[in-house]
């Protein structure tokens, strides 16, 4: 980091005496050159702390005549002779980083285990891609916590230079694993979306987006882990200032990463929100499903206020104070987008949980979760299997869900009992697993046929037979 030319624009030295023991001596002839402009008595302090232009005259000669190290030393204690409280607000910053950290890890946590444990979905993409967020947060969270210890929330002249040092290489880390973070998020979300959406149209658009998405996230991380040449200047910069060193503005990298990061949010909201009316559910679950994409928009709204704590990054000559604000909001950001990308298996356990608050109506009547592919064990055949049904024993009755048929585009129709052998979809309608319901992927056939049925004689009609065979694609 470069202190020197922010603390020469912003640094100011409250009343103090020429004989203030332990000044560094290249600061004593300032504040005699301080004292023959100001009104005041040498010793009144409370007037030499009101005296702009002393504290000026003073704070302008330091920056130009002492070292970093010792303009630190002048401000910290001309500040502390003048009652000026220091800032402390590391511990509010370790409880939030801390706070957050755990509710990500047990939403992703509950994922996981309901998805691979408690049902037959397995884990996806969109899956491994949260996990492998998750697993990036855990060092981020350590180095947060670090950073805590090396003063981010206090003032700068409050720490030692080993500290500041410490500060600056850990927020540096920090810098990296926030913008591989962000891309990492946005890459889970878009593997959720290819697999709940199937048309072609709005596939390539998200696997467009995802490749946009790579070359953000790696883009930003390059740049910086090389803002600085040589890298360690990164964090040496403040004390040894040197001439054969460049550095990218901080400032111009965090604006370009906030700003796309947003735009692209922006983007992956309108692609699912564009395709809600397709579905094939009842209206009141399309209302559902775009509440639950919505959600997202709370992470836009968190990316967009972290906007006004990147003011401070340019310009700033107390940076370990006011980066606070951009490390919280950063934090909340990540932590916060986890928890959102898990909202809808949270949604499908609080189903399971309480049907009739959060479930359809459906599935609340019935109360029961029942099998993936059907409410009753006793519809779901083997290829060739043979169901035998009479008038009174309807297959159709023997399950509390309504199969709709479709047929595929382009094929004839000779009616429900034809002879065409095409294959038609058999799309589950009622379902407490959005993931079921909506996945249109992974066909597999199963070929029904139904044995001769017999209509009695006790309806007045002579008895007739009637043979099906129908290839029947269930949709997993």
């Amino acid at each position: 980091m470069r202190f020197l030319a922010p603390i020469v624009l912003f640094f100011s030295l409250l009343g103090l005496t020429v004989a203030q023991a332990g000044l560094p001596e290249c600061s004593l002839a300032c504040f005699k050159k301080g004292i023959t402009l100001s009104t005041c008595a040498i010793n009144d302090t409370v007037c030499h702390c009101a005296d702009t232009a002393y504290t000026t005259a003073v704070s302008g000669c330091v920056a130009t005549s002492c070292k970093v190290e010792d303009i630190l030393v002048v401000k910290n204690m001309t500040s502390t002779q003048c009652g000026v409280v220091p800032h402390d607000r590391a511990v509010a910053y370790n409880v939030i980083v801390t706070v957050l950290m755990i509710l990500a890890c047990i939403f992703v946590l509950i994922r996981v285990i309901y998805k691979q444990f408690l049902t037959q979905m397995g884990l996806g993409m969109d899956d491994w891609a949260i996990i492998a967020t998750l697993v990036v947060c855990v060092p981020s969270a350590v180095t947060n916590v670090q950073l805590a210890e090396y003063g981010i929330g206090k003032d700068l002249w409050t720490l030692t230079p080993e500290q500041i040092t410490n500060f600056s290489r850990t927020f540096w880390i920090v810098t990296l694993l926030y913008f591989t973070e962000v891309a990492m998020l946005k890459v889970s979300i878009l593997f959720f979306y290819l697999r709940i959406f199937p048309d072609t149209t709005v596939r390539r658009m998200l696997w467009g987006t995802l490749g946009v998405v790579i070359a953000f996230g790696v883009s930003f991380v390059l740049t910086a882990a090389f803002q600085c040449l040589p890298v360690s200047y990164n964090w040496t910069s403040w004390r040894e200032p040197s001439q054969k060193a460049q550095c990218r503005d901080v400032s111009v990298i965090a604006w370009s990463n906030a700003g796309i990061s947003i735009a692209l949010d922006l983007w992956m909201l309108y692609l699912p929100l564009s395709q809600v009316s397709s579905l094939n559910l009842h209206w009141k679950k399309k209302i559902g499903v775009a509440a639950m994409v919505v959600v997202g928009t709370f992470v836009t709204v968190i990316s967009i206020v972290r906007l006004a704590s990147l003011v401070q990054f340019r310009g700033s000559a107390n940076v370990t104070y006011d980066y606070w604000g951009v490390s919280v909001w950063s934090t909340v950001e990540i932590t916060v987008g986890i928890m959102c990308a898990c909202m809808p298996s949270m949604r499908v356990i609080l189903v399971r949980i309480w049907p009739r608050l959060f479930g359809s109506s459906s599935y609340a009547s019935n109360n029961q979760y029942g099998s993936r592919y059907g409410r009753s064990s006793k519809n779901q055949t083997g290829t060739g299997s043979q169901v035998e049904s009479s008038s009174k024993n309807k297959s159709a009755a023997r399950t509390s869900w309504k199969p709709k048929f479709s047929k595929r585009p382009g094929l004839p129709d000779d009616g429900p009992f034809g002879k065409s052998q095409h294959q038609s979809r058999l799309e589950r309608i009622d379902s407490d697993d959005d993931a079921t319901e909506l996945r249109p992927t992974n066909y597999q056939t199963h070929i029904t046929s139904s044995a001769a049925s017999t209509h009695g004689s006790a309806d007045g009609h002579d008895p007739k037979t009637i043979t099906m065979t129908r290839d029947v694609v269930i949709k997993y």
